[in-house]
């Protein structure tokens, strides 16, 4: 353990729409390998945060508690936090932090997400331990991604000057949060070099995101000490079905960064460590090995021919895909559902999840 008093915790939810048909809600992105590492996404994050921390916690929903038990053997049970209903990111890390803060008071907590590819694993625990440093100061820390593009799909953190924080030599002052921006704006950003893209790691004192709760979102802090005073009785799965879905939905950003960010209380450790959130199946065709023809497959590259063609191939039915003659596509073949489409239309394949809902197709989603 790198980070003495420092607790991970891992928001494992969502159902990855833009990677349909392969992520469902029943069986989410976190829970597939879609590295070809031979790990899930939920098991690549407990490698890299496990060594950092006292203690690792995972948030989670009904629907996904056991196939995340089963997939961490070494998480222990307590450390399996299970939310009867999504009530968006805020609940569920102010959960974490209110048992954590319980615990042990001065504990640091730090949340990352269940579906993202890291890649220098040095470089990023170098970030988190310069990340616990800052938040044992009282305050709200991001580590933002170093940009390598003019993303327009990401949030992104405007970063100020410099902090005199021991053990943190790269900690800067964060004078504001700024929503997804159009091209000419994120082009600009990288231009200037102030702005580093949002990934919503965040870490800080328990005790503090509890206060800055109290101050932003009294109800919610409320509920949340409600429910962590029960916790460890009898009475837990009463209070928490009563009061959890009480609690609003929304994202922490909203909740406190930005309006702790406004207050000149939030921090940001600039990531240099390699860094993709596989938002859909564009950005998951950048992290597969290609052959010598353009062609990518996860899965059983035996299952694939293709013939004058580039192509993401994910054969996840058991019967052959054939691709003759497309350049950039993307096949998607699962038992019940094929996904044909170009990489550079990835990004709306969560219009057909959309389509699907409002037909009421509920069980192809």
């Amino acid at each position: 353990m790198s980070n003495p008093g420092f607790y991970a915790v891992v928001p494992a939810g969502g159902a990855g729409t833009r990677l349909w048909p392969l992520s469902r809600a029943g069986h989410p992105k976190f829970l597939h390998d879609l590295t070809g590492t031979g790990a899930t996404l939920l098991q690549s994050t407990w490698a890299r945060l496990a060594p950092l921390a006292e203690a690792v916690l995972v948030v989670t929903g009904t629907a996904h508690a056991a196939a995340v038990a089963r997939q961490l053997p070494g998480l222990a049970e307590a450390g399996l936090l299970v939310e009867p209903s999504p009530r968006d990111s805020t609940a569920a890390i102010g959960l974490a932090a209110a048992l954590v803060a319980r615990r042990d008071p001065e504990a640091v907590i730090g949340s990352f997400a269940a579906d993202h590819v890291i890649g220098d694993q040095a470089v990023f625990a170098a970030a988190v331990a310069e990340a616990v440093a800052v938040a044992r100061t009282g305050r709200l820390v991001t580590v933002g991604i170093t940009p390598t593009f003019a993303a327009t799909g990401f949030g992104y953190v405007r970063a100020g000057g410099g902090l005199d924080v021991p053990g943190a030599p790269s900690a800067l002052q964060v004078t504001e949060f700024v929503e997804k921006p159009d091209a000419p704006t994120a082009a600009a950003y990288l231009d200037g070099g102030e702005h580093l893209w949002n990934a919503g790691m965040f870490v800080v004192r328990a005790r503090t995101l509890l206060d800055l709760l109290g101050e932003h979102q009294p109800g919610l802090a409320a509920g949340l000490d409600t429910i962590a005073e029960a916790w460890d009785g009898p009475a837990r799965e009463q209070v928490l079905g009563e009061v959890w879905a009480t609690l609003p939905k929304i994202a922490i950003d909203y909740a406190v960064a930005e309006p702790a960010a406004a207050a000149g209380r939030v921090a940001v450790v600039p990531g240099r460590f390699g860094w993709d959130d596989i938002g859909d199946f564009d950005a998951l065709a950048t992290l597969l090995p290609a052959d010598g023809s353009g062609v990518q497959v996860l899965g059983d590259a035996g299952q694939v021919v293709c013939a004058d063609a580039r192509a993401l191939v994910v054969p996840a039915s058991g019967r052959l895909v054939a691709v003759l003659g497309l350049d950039d596509v993307v096949v998607v073949d699962t038992p019940d559902a094929v996904l044909v489409t170009t990489r550079a239309r990835a990004q709306e394949v969560k219009s057909v999840v959309d389509a699907l809902r409002a037909a009421g197709r509920t069980e192809l989603l």
